[in-house]
């Protein structure tokens, strides 16, 4: 039987894939796999050995000594650069063509609330970029908080590094996420605890002096010790300089 080439659209619907799948479960029984395998016409063999190789293009696990595929192709190596040239556009662009072939997501809170003057346009695909970068941030961290261990999900944020309306390119982009819990994710946002570049816990002076039974167990505990780094889409070391620049309290 004669090979069939991936096309570029396959590719990307395989890369987005890999972004929502933990590393641990690139696997042939995976059920996400097994449904894109049947979209794609394809084997779910295929469609795992495919993520494994952007797996072998992932910064982090190299960093880590963690192993993908043996080796990448030049098309896969070609999708991960035009992810991470523009996440925001290829974020989208990969979530309306799993939409188009596979069928609508869940239905997404019509409450949520965005600034107004937003065309239709606009705000969808605000959300479904802001549930792509969930996914793929939860998927990273295999759906723990990275400084608690917390796992339930109700409690669980992608919290954004450096936020949403500063860098637009990198708005969806997984390095620029931290899987943290509701506390943790309002203090990290409001600047009254960062991450350091050596992924360390740091708490601003704001409130290092405050001593009260809910802060002491909720924020001073976690003073100083080292996030669980996920293996995958590590924090850009980047994006956390610039929030203990700009946003942390100092």
């Amino acid at each position: 039987m004669a090979r069939i080439n991936w096309t570029r659209d396959q590719l990307i619907l395989a890369f987005n894939l890999y972004c929502k799948t933990p590393f641990g479960k690139i696997h042939i029984r995976n059920p996400d796999i097994i449904s894109l395998a049947a979209i794609l016409n394809r084997t779910p063999s295929a469609v795992s050995w495919k993520l494994a190789n952007f797996a072998s293009l992932d910064p982090s696990l190299k960093m880590r000594n963690i192993a993908g595929a043996t080796h990448g192709g030049k098309l896969e190596k070609e999708i991960w650069d035009e992810f991470n040239a523009d996440w925001e556009k290829l974020s989208f662009e990969s979530e309306a063509l799993r939409i188009e072939m596979s069928g609508p997501p869940q239905v997404v809170d019509d409450e949520q609330i965005f600034p107004e003057g937003k065309t239709r346009e606009a705000i969808v695909r605000t959300r479904v970029n802001q549930g792509f970068f969930r996914a793929a941030v939860l998927a990273a961290y295999d759906s723990r908080c990275c400084i608690t261990g917390i796992t339930v999900s109700e409690l669980l944020f992608a919290s954004h590094i450096v936020p949403w309306s500063k860098d637009t390119k990198n708005r969806t982009n997984p390095r620029n996420g931290l899987c943290l819990n509701a506390i943790h994710d309002r203090a990290f946002d409001r600047g009254l605890m960062t991450i350091t570049s050596d992924y360390k816990v740091m708490i601003s002076p704001r409130i290092r002096t405050i001593s009260e039974p809910g802060i002491d167990c909720l924020i001073h505990k976690y003073d100083r010790i080292e996030i669980n780094v996920p293996p995958r889409f590590a924090p850009d070391k980047t994006f956390l300089e610039y929030h203990q620049d700009v946003i942390f309290q100092k």
